[in-house]
C-alpha cells in the first residue's frame, strides 16, 4: 500500500465547517460548501432542503416529531464542528437559526455569517488575480477559513 498517505498531524487537520441557515438558501449552501471544501475544509452540511413527501404525514401532528430527530441531528453536527458559518443572504436569519447560533455560542463555537463576508463565487476571479488579492491580504474565503486573509474579514457573530 504505497499509495497511502501518512494520517494528518492534529496541527494540519483541515477545518471543520457546519453551515446554518434557512433551507430556502439551498443555492448560497451549494456555493458557500463549494468554497469552503476547496479552500481545504470539511463540510458538514444540511442532510436535505425540504421534508420528505410521506405519504399520508401529518407534518402538523408529527407524532413521530421528525423535525425534531433532524434538529438534533443538525445539533450534533455544530458540535462536531470548529466553526459554524451562517448562510444569511441579505442577513436573514430565521428563529431555528437563530437557536443554532445560540447554541454555537454557548459551546463557544466561532461563528461566522455570510453576509459579513464576500463570498467570491467559482470561476468569478482569475486565478492570478485570486492570488494577486491574497498576496495583498486579502484572502480566499477558504484562507479565511483556515484563517489567513485579511483580520477585518473575518467577522464574528
Amino acid at each position: 500500500m504505497e499509495d497511502q498517505q501518512a494520517p494528518q498531524s492534529a496541527e494540519s487537520e483541515a477545518k471543520v465547517i457546519t453551515p446554518c441557515g434557512s433551507t430556502k438558501f439551498e443555492a448560497e449552501f451549494a456555493e458557500v460548501n463549494q468554497q469552503l471544501t476547496m479552500g481545504g475544509c470539511v463540510v458538514i452540511s444540511l442532510g436535505m432542503f425540504s421534508l420528505p413527501d410521506l405519504p399520508d404525514y401529518d407534518w402538523i401532528a408529527d407524532g413521530a416529531d421528525i423535525k425534531g430527530r433532524l434538529g438534533a441531528v443538525h445539533f450534533q453536527k455544530i458540535r462536531m464542528a470548529d466553526e459554524v458559518y451562517i448562510v444569511d443572504p441579505g442577513g436573514y436569519v430565521g428563529e431555528s437559526t437563530r437557536r443554532e447560533i445560540a447554541y454555537a455560542e454557548s459551546l463557544d463555537k466561532p461563528v461566522r455569517y455570510l453576509s459579513r463576508e464576500r463570498l467570491p463565487r467559482t470561476g468569478d476571479v482569475p486565478k492570478s488575480e485570486s492570488n494577486r488579492r491574497a498576496a495583498i491580504g486579502g484572502g480566499s474565503l477558504g484562507d479565511q477559513a483556515r484563517g489567513l486573509g485579511h483580520p477585518a474579514s473575518l467577522a464574528h457573530g
